[in-house]
């Protein structure tokens, strides 16, 4: 089980806890997440990722262990303590202003 935190914004969207477990096929990767993620959680297409691109949303970030995943490619294997679940992806509304 991979285990996902969402930011406040998207867990009350979704309608579901801050942490949300899914299951994945194959190697875990950032994309294959997301898109398990928003196949279990339709309400959250297109709120992470643009819809036709599938580019992360620009206010969106992904850290896994202490590193910035948001500019890895989809295809990057998740860290091992996340793909064994001892650990969470964090998916975090960014901030911005001055």
């Amino acid at each position: 089980m991979i285990r996902v935190l969402l930011p406040t914004h998207l867990w009350r969207l979704a309608n579901v806890s801050r942490e949300v477990e899914i299951e994945v096929e194959g190697t875990p990767t950032l994309g294959v997440v997301l898109d398990t993620l928003e196949a279990q959680y339709p309400v959250l297409r297109g709120t992470i990722r643009d819809h036709v691109t599938r580019q992360r949303r620009p206010f969106i970030r992904f850290f896994a262990c202490g590193e910035d995943l948001s500019h890895e490619p989809p295809e990057t294997p998740l860290p091992d303590a996340v793909a064994t679940g001892a650990a969470p992806l964090r998916v975090v509304g960014a901030m911005a202003g001055g």
